[in-house]
């Protein structure tokens, strides 16, 4: 073999195929090496809730036989066969308890469904290593809870990963698996991807199907967090496979993702936002390092107009329907369970509690507003291009530790949300470290259906500054 297995795990999902193609390495070589790395790491990190070492050594194997048969007979493989994958305990994942990072959940019933997400990973012979952490329901942009605990950042243990896929986004920048399916309600893809140093898409609304729809409504996406922009596009690509369940999913897409994806950004018009007209106190550091990567951008051929979209701060939009979501699971849940929940969820129940018919209509109507201020808004540029998020990782806290608000919930990532609302595809990409070490992310923003182009812009970027691992 030529590469070692700490080099393995280290690799991302394209080279490992690439590798299986060759013969140069095997399904189960990989399996093995991340296992061994999650059994070392995980304990500092707290990544996964939940680890299948004898199913996921089952399906490697059944890979690496597909993979032999393939250099041999010419046999198809999947577009991910054989590559290591974490699914976040949000999704519905057959075998495996799907537990929400919540002690209200029983985990002794059956769990024989595959949500869409999961059925199109085991359908592309992608080998599930387990579930990731989260929030409990998902619930905030950090990732802590009294079911699971505290996860932590790669780049500095003391750190958060962000939230709710912040065990996704610590899996892949630790090396535990390179790629991850996570939710994003708020930027809970993005987030994460911007602290631990990853490359997180939000497609589209409707491009990747959802069963069971999430509580929350319609902020809410799946999307792939990856180790590059190329394991992105291989993800979406299996993603997006149309599944009946999903009332709201987008018509069948037959595009490849792939193609075009190193076409660069030559002649694209790119409207640059360094706070969205509202951002107050975005981090020196970051607000340098994202201007650098806009004239890199320019210097790729863009054409980079710095103008806001004109919109003001939708955080009260966002963190309303966001309550009025935890208010229905919580009016689900029975007093037994409510005793045992997160006390941040319980409290964004009762801010849900006191929004009346009237206010929940105005806030959607103030919604559609936005989204159609943003379809038009786009119409004059191929991209908007933003900080991904205004501060970089906090300090890793336990749940309960801080007063729920909206500002405090995500006052401190003024650049994600937005666009949840508006339900556009948005990618966060690194764009360096702080002088701390901690990363920092650009967040690339398309029209509504952009996603293949949000990609190939994101590819144009990574090729000029390549994304870098910790060192855990």
């Amino acid at each position: 073999m030529s590469a070692t297995p700490l080099d393995l795990t280290q690799a991302p999902a394209h080279e490992l195929l690439a590798l299986y193609r060759s013969g140069q390495a095997s399904p189960v070589e990989v399996t093995q090496a991340v296992l061994s790395r999650i059994e070392r790491v995980n304990p500092q990190i707290n990544a996964f809730c939940w680890v299948d070492e004898k199913a996921a050594l089952a399906s490697a194997r059944a890979s690496e036989a597909r993979w032999q048969a393939h250099r041999q007979q010419g046999t198809p493989v999947g577009a991910l066969d054989g590559v290591p994958t974490s699914i976040k305990d949000l999704i519905l994942t057959q075998g495996w308890p799907t537990l929400r990072g919540s002690r209200t959940v029983d985990p002794n019933q059956p769990w024989d469904v595959d949500a869409p997400a999961t059925a199109r990973l085991r359908e592309a012979g992608a080998v599930l290593l387990g579930k990731t952490t989260t929030p409990e329901f998902g619930c905030k942009g950090e990732t802590n809870s009294p079911a699971t605990g505290i996860t932590r950042n790669p780049w500095n243990l003391n750190h958060t990963p962000g939230g709710s896929s912040g065990g996704t986004a610590a899996a892949v920048a630790a090396g535990l698996g390179p790629i991850g399916v996570g939710t994003d309600g708020a930027g809970s893809v993005r987030i994460p991807a911007a602290f631990c140093g990853n490359v997180g898409l939000k497609p589209s609304f409707g491009r990747v199907p959802a069963y069971p729809l999430s509580p929350f409504g319609s902020v809410a996406h799946l999307g792939p967090h990856t180790m590059s922009v190329r394991d992105a596009a291989l993800m979406t690509n299996v993603l997006k496979q149309p599944d009946a369940r999903d009332w709201t999913s987008l018509p069948p897409d037959a595009s490849d993702y792939t193609l075009g994806l190193e076409d660069g950004v030559r002649g694209l018009r790119i409207a640059y936002s360094p706070t969205l007209g509202y951002a107050k106190n975005v981090h020196p550091e970051i607000a340098a390092a994202v201007d650098a990567a806009v004239q890199q951008l320019q210097a790729l051929g863009a054409h980079v107009e710095q103008i806001d979209p004109g919109f003001e701060d939708p955080l009260d939009i966002t963190t309303g329907l966001w309550f009025l979501g935890a208010y229905t699971v919580w009016k689900g849940l029975s007093t037994a369970q409510q005793a045992v929940a997160d006390p941040d969820f319980q409290t964004e129940a009762e801010l849900g509690e006191q929004l009346s018919a009237l206010q929940i209509q105005q806030l959607n109507q103030r919604r559609g507003v936005l989204g159609s201020h943003m379809r038009q808004f786009m119409q004059r540029f191929d991209l908007l291009v933003t900080p991904a998020v205004s501060i970089p990782a906090f300090e890793a806290r336990a749940a309960g530790t801080v007063t729920i608000d909206p500002v405090s919930m995500l006052g401190w990532t003024p650049f994600s949300y937005p666009f949840n609302l508006t339900q556009q595809p948005a990618i966060t990409v690194p764009c360096g470290l702080t002088q701390s070490g901690l990363p920092m992310g650009l967040q690339i923003v398309g029209p509504m259906f952009g996603d293949a182009l949000v990609l190939r812009a994101a590819r144009a970027y990574e090729s000029v500054q390549p994304v870098v691992r910790p060192s855990i």
